[in-house]
């Protein structure tokens, strides 16, 4: 990660020709705005003086509280590879302040940077590692996106059956353009279904990472002819993409999670963070999932986790950790998807984990037998509860967990359960068209 001063970026502003300077923030719903400005009002960006009106930004802010301020993060700052040459478009990530200097409750950075600085006095660091999956998707003739691919690759599949190994490749490397370190690619079980994992790191510089990935992977998508999508489950009968995050904690510089003395090599933090989160994931998930769409995906039979469990080695549990130990132990949880916010996600799952840390809360027994081979007599009978199958039935509990309020914070999760029911009415009034295929003619 790039470190820069104010005389470093009015340099290179200068030197690289750079005409026009994005502000970017992201809302809500997990979505990318910006604010445009050119090169001679850059002084006034770095001093925080951009002031923008984010009345018409929904499940933002109240009408009466219009006037808000962009303060950039200089270390975000990166050129766009995919922009002109002559006249370059660069951008900052910001963080959303009141006219009083105050960081505005209803930005999503802030949350996360609450939870960082929590850590942080605890003496721990944060660091995540995303897995992020997505479909390449061919376009009409007006450029519309679609669900069409004339493609039948699976799994870690190569060209020419991979239809879409160019297009990857040149989202690769338009990231290493910006200063991605990229681990791998791949192309995923489902047709037209793509994998681009970026190298594990800092909390908040991975949840910034994640909104530039999805911008930079939509971009080359489109210069290809094809859309690329984060939705969740965009087709029936194949696999949906889902967003991975693995976790672990630093303490003076030792990844805290690590214990070679237990059969499992995992530390009493490790144990207790994975208590955390599984007492709390019910509430997560509406943050993790946050889509109805996203519970298409939540079904037994395509990969994704359903029931409420961990394992040291079974990929069919909700919580796994993988076989690199050392250093390298860490937590996956398997549920999160792509349409989920960033900086929302990351706040609530680690903000569970330390909260297990801090009540030393001990998880179930480790499972040991693949989920989708048990009957429902038997998980009961362990007692093994399920994810929400809806998106209402996770903003529910979402809604009984204190803890979850207080981490999004009183004014950003009045803001986010709001929008999420209202999403829900809108879609239980819609008719389908698998509902008049099976009624219609019948009734």
């Amino acid at each position: 990660m790039n470190h820069y001063t104010r005389e470093d970026i009015m340099r290179i502003v200068e030197e690289e020709d750079v005409e026009f300077i994005r502000l970017q923030f992201t809302d809500i719903y997990g979505n990318l705005k910006n604010v445009a400005i050119t090169s001679s009002q850059l002084g006034k960006a770095l001093d925080n003086q951009c002031r923008f009106d984010v009345s018409s930004i929904e499940g933002f802010t109240r009408r009466e509280e219009s006037d808000m301020y962009l303060y950039p993060d200089l270390d975000t700052f990166t050129i766009f590879p995919w922009r002109p040459q002559q006249g370059k478009v660069a951008r900052f990530i910001c963080d959303v302040y009141r006219p009083d200097h105050t960081p505005f409750e209803g930005d999503p950075r802030n949350v996360l940077k609450k939870t960082i600085a929590k850590a942080q006095a605890m003496g721990y660091e944060l660091n995540v590692g995303p897995e992020c999956e997505f479909f390449l998707f061919n376009t009409d003739e007006n450029a519309k996106p679609t669900t069409q691919t004339l493609e039948k690759a699976g799994y870690f599949d190569c060209g020419p059956i991979d239809f879409g190994e160019n297009a990857r490749r040149d989202m690769v490397l338009t990231l290493e353009d910006m200063d991605f370190v990229v681990e791998s690619s791949h192309h995923e079980v489902a047709p037209a279904q793509h994998e681009i994992d970026i190298e594990y790191g800092e909390a908040l510089n991975t949840a910034d990472r994640i909104m530039t990935l999805k911008l930079a992977i939509k971009t080359i998508a489109r210069k290809h002819g094809l859309h690329a999508t984060f939705m969740p489950k965009p087709k029936y009968g194949v696999n949906g993409s889902g967003m991975h995050i693995n976790m672990s904690i630093n303490k003076e510089g030792k990844n805290i999670f690590e214990d070679t003395a237990d059969e499992n090599g995992l530390s009493k933090e490790a144990y207790y963070f994975i208590g955390g989160i599984l007492h709390h994931i019910k509430a997560i998930t509406a943050v993790t999932n946050p889509l109805t769409n996203s519970y298409k995906r939540l079904v037994p039979g395509f990969e994704a986790p359903v029931d409420i469990t961990w394992s040291t080695n079974l990929r069919t549990s909700l919580i796994r950790i993988p076989t690199d130990r050392g250093e390298h132990t860490r937590v996956e949880l398997r549920s999160p998807d792509p349409a989920a916010n960033p900086y929302l996600a990351l706040a609530v799952c680690l903000s569970a984990g330390l909260w297990g840390i801090e009540n030393k809360i001990e998880p179930p027994k480790n499972c040991t037998k693949n989920m989708q081979e048990m009957s429902h007599s038997e998980k009961e009978a362990l007692g093994i509860e399920q994810l929400p199958g809806t998106l209402r039935e996770a903003v529910l509990e979402l809604q009984k967990d204190d803890f979850m309020k207080e981490v999004l914070g009183e004014y950003l999760y009045e803001g986010y359960v709001d929008i999420r029911h209202k999403e829900w009415q809108q879609y239980r009034t819609q008719v389908t068209e698998w509902e008049l295929a099976q009624y219609l003619d019948r009734y």
